[in-house]
């Protein structure tokens, strides 16, 4: 049984869905894009300040990472203002997960999670045609500019996920379960990842 879900998705793969209708399915709390809200409050940053700094490689970003292994903490008042959101997100991950019963969509929680016997770390992919056809009807994406969206998006993402883990975003090795949402659909997904952490 596995009480802590974590999920890493390509853009427009319906994984912010999955993880939302896992988190209803089994009863479990959801953190996904709240917990940039939740660490900025933490830090008694306005929201104003913090758009554009979630899953980000902005260079200034990864070279900061880089020097800090991850878990370590840079210098306190001196680090730069995403790499204190990432750690503070990464300790309300770390103590998401000692109450149990949670569901995490991003963030590189299944690594910063990788030592827990309850965890599972899930990668959410489907194929391009999908994801164009996903972003234009559920993000709101102009059809012209869905295809470089799914570039964009999936650039920072993975770029967010190899420079503070180290690992390589959806390599399977790095997962425990990797699922084809256009293959299987958003429900047949849940009611497998359901059924998984069931037992």
């Amino acid at each position: 049984m596995y009480n802590i879900i974590t999920i890493e998705r390509q853009y427009a793969s319906g994984g912010n869905e999955i993880g939302k209708k896992l988190a209803e399915e089994l009863g479990y709390e959801l953190y996904d894009r709240n917990l940039l809200s939740m660490a900025a409050k933490e830090l008694k940053i306005p929201s104003m300040y913090i758009e554009g700094l979630e899953e980000t490689h902005a260079g200034g970003f990864l070279f900061n990472l880089s020097k800090t292994p991850l878990g370590g903490n840079a210098g306190g008042k001196d680090q730069p203002v995403s790499e204190k959101l990432f750690q503070a997100q990464k300790r309300i991950i770390e103590e998401a997960a000692d109450k149990g019963g949670c569901v995490i969509v991003g963030r590189a929680a299944g690594y910063i999670l990788k030592d827990r016997e309850n965890c599972l770390n899930v990668f959410i992919h489907c194929n391009k045609q999908k994801r164009v056809e996903r972003a234009i009807h559920r993000e709101g994406i102009k059809e012209a500019e869905a295809e470089e969206a799914l570039k964009k998006n999936d650039k920072r993402r993975s770029g967010f996920y190899n420079a503070v883990t180290k690992w390589e975003w959806g390599h399977p090795a790095f997962f425990g379960l990797c699922l084809d949402s256009g293959a299987l659909g958003i429900d047949l997904c849940v009611k497998t990842l359901a059924c998984i952490a069931q037992g």
